[in-house]
């Protein structure tokens, strides 16, 4: 650690994916809430076309609100903006360069609050990144974060670990160009409906439900629509259950993963087909958490020993949240792992935790000193 009073945090959000305006409000959540006596904030945007920026230090800022989508801007001809080189001479230092070219020393940072979410930044791309320089960082891992993100590879590690997953096809570009009636046949087989899903994408952007699998002309549009966000298309069967979510929270040292109240997302808006992207963050009044989930005993008890199960087969660090089906006949489903899920004050995660005895403040407070407990390298 620096010889400076204060721990020196980024908070590194914006990003190239779809999912930039959700990383925004991420960021203005925790840039609201941290405990700026005992943490240096600096916060660093990544601009939709890939631009580091000096960002500022303003919650409102980058809150979503109606009529109103944050995005962090680029660097200006004029100086407006700073490009931001994560790669010092000192390798935890941030240089800045001007507009005229002139570069400055944002100083060293302790550790960093990477809030991306989807690819190029949730997938272990900014994972590598900070492990080659030997900078400490929130959250799981190069491999974690890169098979999390992705359905396809999430689904092979679940079931290698004995987990269960629901039946499913994957579609890759190459398979669609050279054979589309034969990944048709595939889907056919998962019976009706089906979901149609960009492989590595988040926050249910790109999903399609397709009442009949046998309807050629939906499924190549939900196609169409999936490959708007990635050329790798998962289809999954559709499953009768109610969707269960479980908190996750690395242990301290040795001890193993802490799990929170499992939650119910229930969407009492009957204009939605499911829990999609405007449920969770535009129609949200239609959409309430019970936590704890209305779940006999031993069910509860169940979603926290597979939510953890499933946190140790990723090798997660840090958090993540473990999503379930919950089947009418009492069987539960892993759906996915989000090694970085929403965490502004409303979202499910934080939520959950705070339902369990653990304030926002105190889990942003916790994440960034396991990050700071952790070596990087091989471990």
């Amino acid at each position: 650690m620096t010889d400076h009073r204060r721990t020196r945090v980024a908070v590194v959000f914006g990003g190239r994916s779809s999912e930039h305006a959700i990383s925004c409000a991420t960021a203005a959540g925790v840039l609201r809430a941290i405990d700026r006596h005992r943490y240096e904030v600096l916060p660093i945007g990544i601009s939709p076309t890939g631009e580091w920026v000096q960002a500022v230090d303003d919650p409102d800022v980058w809150s979503l609100a109606a009529g109103y989508v944050p995005e962090v801007p680029g660097p200006t001809p004029d100086g407006g903006g700073h490009v931001v080189l994560p790669l010092g001479e000192q390798r935890r230092d941030l240089v800045v360069l001007g507009a005229d070219g002139a570069a400055r020393t944002l100083g060293s940072v302790d550790v960093v609050f990477p809030l991306l979410h989807g690819p190029f930044g949730e997938d272990g791309t900014l994972q590598g990144l900070l492990e080659l320089v030997g900078v400490p960082y929130v959250g799981s891992g190069v491999f974690a974060s890169a098979a999390g993100m992705d359905k396809h590879y999430m689904k092979v590690v679940l079931a290698a670990h004995g987990l269960p997953v629901g039946p499913y096809t994957v579609i890759t570009a190459r398979e669609w160009r050279r054979s589309p009636h034969v990944c048709l046949q595939r889907i056919e087989v998962l019976g009706s409906p089906v979901f149609v899903k960009p492989a590595r994408a988040g926050s249910s952007f790109g999903i399609t439900r397709v009442a009949d699998a046998t309807d050629a002309e939906a499924l190549t549009a939900a196609i169409a629509t999936a490959h708007r966000f990635d050329p790798k298309i998962v289809v999954e069967a559709g499953i009768v259950g109610r969707e269960i979510e479980c908190a996750v929270l690395a242990g301290r040292g040795d001890e193993p993963p802490r799990t929170a109240l499992p939650g119910e997302i229930v969407v009492a808006d009957p204009s939605r087909p499911f829990y999609d992207f405007e449920s969770k963050y535009i129609h949200t009044s239609g959409v309430q958490l019970a936590c704890p989930a209305d779940l006999p005993e031993e069910a509860l008890a169940r979603v926290r020993e597979m939510a953890a199960r499933t946190f140790d087969a990723f090798g997660g660090e840090g958090l993540s949240r473990v999503d379930f089906f919950y089947t009418p006949d009492g069987q539960l489903i892993v759906n996915e792992i989000n090694t970085m899920p929403g965490f502004t004050p409303y979202s499910m995660y934080p939520l959950m935790w705070q339902r369990s005895g653990l304030e926002y403040p105190e889990l942003i407070d916790e994440l960034i000193q396991l990050a700071l407990d952790r070596p990087t390298g091989l471990r």
